[in-house]
């Protein structure tokens, strides 16, 4: 009996040797995870927070319980030391930023200097952050040092008595406690093996992208503790610093051999979550593009009408659109030049104006994902010659960036390049798309859509909303060709991706699917993407051949994977990097080559499976 109790007691020897800890560590872990809750978008704080929390301290402790006295004791303060300050900065974040601890957060930090620092610590550090949500981690903090020093004083006598009397009625209860612990560690562990197991998958991902698809499942892990978020920051930094250390070697390298700048000025315009169907200009009921399809009339613009993306995913999009990799080629995406790269070294003045993908606090893990190769400082660089610096609420304020850029070349001369490539990525249509028009602008109403009865009234809203949407985007391409149309300029246009806005087949569904099976319907709403080409009269004059090669081949089936050789062509560049193969507007262009969506299905395939 007495080795049964014995053995028994082994079950509470963690918490025996480590009960400060897993008293302070339990209370800080609850009070930030209930803290950082966004309670103001109904959001929940995770089901089983206290039972997961519970679980994972104990298996801490049980570690922590092999060591020695001492060596315990200094393990102990370690956690304490990178527990309490990642808890208190999380809730910083969360407070005065809307948003807890991210990848994106630990990069900024990690490419801010020693004065940035200081200007960071004196605009944002006051007294008055005592009374926030921080406040309550510190008293955490606090309570925890008094026990620490009340340990260490000479107590009264009779508190000693107290407490001794205390340890003693404990001890008798030592049986009682062992099998309440064993049996908290059997719910506790049942309840959080899921969740724990899915962090695991999470954290066990081999690229960036892979974290990013990983978190549109559904199970992708729950990270409810700063401790997490930490850790997981951390994770995808270093994987993200894989490969900029890869790109870095890769852009060493990176040659021309010729450049004829066949096409002076060259503008590629990147959309955001375009539903091809939303267009009048493929076809729409509703007159969303009415200035694309004046354009289309005037002989100006060409719409393509067989083209997709390989990915329904910005930041995979982005990889794959701005490097000379294509689907199926050896190797990673990273392995090969971007074509920023390539313009700069033929001679392009390479400008990059983006209102998603700036490095910014409250910024989630796809635009860390899709952004952090083009805000790398090295990379960045050596792709472009002008950026950006801040984000717009509409699209129209890249248009003011792009004339402050122009103002400052011609301040500092430097308007010598005999090319120039310039990017402007929208924000589109990207949701919420109640936001990304001006009420001003607003044109559709409820009422164009009663023949829609399939649809609620909140989806009806929505649908509205997108096209309000899509017809400001449309101004925004109308001005952005103004700002080219007295030059020797072509103008690209694609988005990202495509995106489902309550089609009539149900479910009903707004936004990406992101599922594993890629069908005849989520090929057409989320792949398929509008892609035309514009050209200004001096263009169309002065590249008569050209601008007939672009008429012929809008029906040519493309996927954007192959832009860069598009735009390489149009240059006039010369490289290694460059396949005819690859380029629409080439006599060699091989239009029978696989588009292959999320690198698994073929689209035409599928199309063809459902009778297309």
């Amino acid at each position: 009996m007495k080795n049964w109790k014995r053995w028994l007691d082994i079950i509470t020897i963690p918490i025996v040797r480590n009960s400060e800890f897993l008293v302070f560590m339990f209370a800080l872990g609850i009070v930030s995870a209930t803290l950082s809750v966004d309670y103001a978008h109904k959001a929940k704080l995770y089901e089983y927070a206290w039972e997961e929390l519970f679980f994972c301290l104990y298996a801490v402790c049980a570690v922590l319980a092999i060591f020695p006295g001492r060596l315990r004791a200094v393990a102990r303060g370690i956690i304490y030391a990178v527990a309490y300050p990642v808890t208190i900065v999380d809730m910083y974040c969360f407070v005065k930023f809307e948003t807890t601890l991210n990848p994106s957060i630990l990069m900024l930090v990690n490419e801010t200097d020693t004065r940035e620092t200081g200007e960071f610590f004196a605009a944002y550090l006051s007294p008055d952050i005592m009374l926030t949500n921080v406040g309550w981690l510190l008293l955490v903090l606090l309570l925890h040092i008094l026990w620490s020093i009340h340990r260490k004083l000479r107590r009264p006598e009779r508190l000693v008595m107290l407490e001794t009397d205390a340890v003693a009625t404990i001890k008798k209860a030592r049986p009682l406690w062992n099998i309440l612990t064993a049996v908290c560690l059997i719910i506790s562990g049942t309840a959080c093996f899921p969740n724990l197991k899915s962090l695991h998958s999470l954290m066990s991902q081999k690229t960036v992208g892979d974290i990013e698809h990983r978190l549109t499942e559904k199970d992708c892990g729950k990270q409810y503790l700063p401790m997490y978020r930490f850790a997981f920051s951390v994770y995808a930094n270093h994987l993200a610093a894989k490969q900029i250390d890869i790109m870095h070697e890769v852009a060493k390298t990176v040659t021309v051999d010729s450049c004829r700048y066949t096409s002076p000025n060259i503008v590629l315009i990147i959309g955001e979550a375009y539903c091809k169907r939303h267009a009048s200009l493929y076809g729409y009921h509703l007159p969303t593009t009415p200035r694309q399809e004046a354009m289309m009339k005037r002989g100006e613009l060409v719409p393509y009408t067989d083209v997709v993306t390989p990915w329904n995913l910005t930041s995979y999009v982005f990889k794959h659109i701005m490097s000379t990799y294509t689907v199926g080629d050896k190797g990673d995406w990273c392995d090969y030049p971007l074509f920023g790269e390539i313009f700069r070294k033929a001679g392009y003045h390479v400008t990059f104006l983006t209102n998603e993908f700036l490095p910014k606090a409250k910024q989630a893990v796809y635009d860390f994902s899709g952004g952090f190769f083009l805000n790398d400082p090295e990379m960045s660089a050596a792709q472009f010659d002008a950026r950006n610096d801040r984000l717009h609420i509409f699209d129209e304020g890249l248009l003011d960036d792009y004339k402050a850029v122009q103002e400052r070349r011609a301040h500092d001369g430097d308007t010598l390049q005999q090319g120039n490539l310039t990017i402007f990525h929208l924000i589109g249509q990207h949701q919420n798309y109640r936001v990304r028009c001006p009420k001003s602008k607003k044109h559709f109403t409820l009422a164009d859509y009663d023949d829609r009865e399939d649809l609620r009234p909140k989806w009806k809203k929505n649908v509205c909303d997108y096209d309000n949407a899509t017809l400001y985007n449309d101004s925004i391409v109308c001005e952005i060709t103004k700002l080219f149309e007295n030059t020797n300029t072509v103008v690209i246009y694609m988005p990202d991706h495509g995106e489902e806005v309550h089609s009539r087949e149900l479910p009903h569904f707004s936004g990406r699917m992101h599922s594993t099976t890629i069908t005849e319907r989520l090929a057409r709403e989320e792949f398929e993407i509008p892609f035309w080409i514009w050209a200004s009269k001096s263009y169309r004059t002065s590249h008569p051949e050209i601008w007939q090669t672009i008429k012929s081949s809008a029906s040519k089936p493309y996927m954007t994977d192959a832009l860069p050789h598009l735009l390489m062509y149009l240059a006039g560049i010369e490289c290694r990097y460059y396949r005819d193969d690859l380029n629409i507007l080439s006599p060699g262009y091989n239009a029978r080559r696989p588009r292959i969506l999320k690198h698994q299905t073929d689209y035409d395939v599928v199309m063809k499976r459902k009778g297309q």
